[in-house]
């Protein structure tokens, strides 16, 4: 079970510098904050993470009124120490350099070959520490023709092929479509957090640590899975089907007298099931509909077919009959109905974490869904406000004092929160 206590987790004592913003990066990071790391999040001075002003909504603080932080910042950034430092200037990327001395891992989301005007780049900080794991995420890799160019989710999804896979059929004058949440950069941050892992494992043999070159476009390809198959196997390209599964009918969304609900029948036996709880046992003995294979290839003609059975009862009803036949079903829920399901709720994937600025109500975030028994997930921390924790943390890794912290403040070197207004 998660928990706030202060066990262990997995990844207790590793130390991460994070000069990564907006989404991919922060995934990645909050991921290893949740399983344990210490995260330094480096945000630029009086500005922060570009997420933080990506709203409404914003959280709400004890009166009701919205504060600087975003809900699009909460999602990514718990478990995470905020250090304001202007990495523009020499004296801040000096205290970066000994910051990434004391660390195992930095993840950085610039352009391909920015931080090398720093003298922040892998090559410069790997012969200050050699075990360091440094991961890159770019748009589109560190080498090709598009190395330079900005990347963003939405350019992702087109040029990855996934919009040309999602929408409305093109018999129904479907448009691509992008998903509803930046699933390529989710998914970067997922695959960045595994080569990360596999990088500290091979450290354990070698001593070393190296550079990891992920990027969204690759990513994004790479999760295409048995479409990009397909596609790569037959040499055709797969047209949109909306909520139908190219391999499997049948597998969508079905009307039901009140609503539509999914059916997802992955074989011949729980077709054959379903057939029977919608009083259709002949479907089941045409010999068009009995094998997946054939459904597939007459999928156009046993929809509609089917479509005339649901309509008759409710989704609910169809929900429940089908549950108890063994056929895989379910509802199509909006976000309310989502984290109001009981499922849901007994996973813990709401989670309520005390915040600075609403001490009384704190702030509600989405939990992390891996589940370990022996070393559980941690909610430690809330999503910080910039500079909150810059004294702290160049105190206790880099031994400054006051006088100095002082100093750079005033410099404009750093930000921290004690002096803001």
């Amino acid at each position: 079970m998660k928990t706030n206590s202060q066990n262990s987790g997995p990844l207790d004592g590793l130390k991460v510098l994070d000069l990564s913003r907006i989404l991919a990066g922060p995934t990645c990071t909050q991921l290893f904050g949740d399983m344990g790391a210490e995260i330094i999040k480096i945000e630029r001075p009086q500005k922060g993470d570009d997420t933080r002003f990506w709203g409404p909504p914003f959280l709400k603080d004890e009166n009701g009124e919205d504060t600087n932080e975003s809900a699009y910042y909460m999602c990514t950034n718990r478990n995470k120490n905020s250090v304001a430092v202007d990495l523009t200037k020499e004296e801040g990327q000096t205290i970066i350099k000994e910051l990434a001395s004391h660390c195992d891992i930095l993840v950085e989301n610039f352009k391909a070959g920015d931080l090398a005007r720093y003298d922040l780049d892998y090559e410069t900080l790997s012969k200050i520490n050699p075990e360091l794991i440094y991961c890159s995420i770019t748009g589109f890799g560190m080498t090709g023709p598009y190395a330079k160019r900005p990347g963003y989710d939405f350019l992702i999804q087109g040029m990855g092929g996934i919009m040309s896979l999602t929408g409305k059929p093109d018999e129904q004058d479907g448009e691509p479509m992008k998903c509803g949440v930046g699933i390529a950069d989710v998914m970067c941050g997922m695959y960045a957090s595994v080569a990360i892992l596999a990088a500290l494992n091979a450290r354990h043999t070698s001593g070393k640590g190296q550079h990891l070159d992920i990027s969204l476009l690759d990513c994004q390809v790479a999760w295409l899975i048995n479409q990009g198959a397909g596609y790569l196997v037959s040499g055709e390209v797969p047209p949109r089907r909306g909520n139908e599964h190219p391999t499997i009918v049948p597998y969508s969304t079905f009307p039901a007298s009140d609503q539509s609900f999914i059916i997802a029948a992955g074989n011949d036996a729980q077709f054959a099931r379903m057939c029977e709880v919608i009083g259709a046992k002949d479907l089941a003995e045409n010999p068009k509909f009995q094998k997946n294979t054939d459904r597939v290839l007459n999928r156009n003609e046993l929809i509609p077919l089917i479509n005339e059975y649901t309509k008759k009862q409710t989704a609910d009803h169809w929900l429940n009959e089908m549950e108890k036949a063994g056929v895989p079903c379910g509802p199509v829920n909006d976000l309310a109905q989502t984290f109001a399901d009981p499922q849901i709720k007994h996973r813990e994937m709401a989670i309520t974490m005390p915040h600075r600025n609403n001490l009384d109500e704190g702030v509600t975030l989405i939990g992390n869904p891996l589940n370990f028994s022996d070393t559980p997930i941690q909610y430690k921390k809330a999503p910080p406000v910039r500079a909150e924790d810059t004294r702290e943390i160049l105190s206790k890794h880099l031994g400054l004092s006051e006088d100095k912290l002082n100093e750079l403040e005033a410099n404009g070197i750093i930000e921290c929160l004690q002096n803001k207004n």
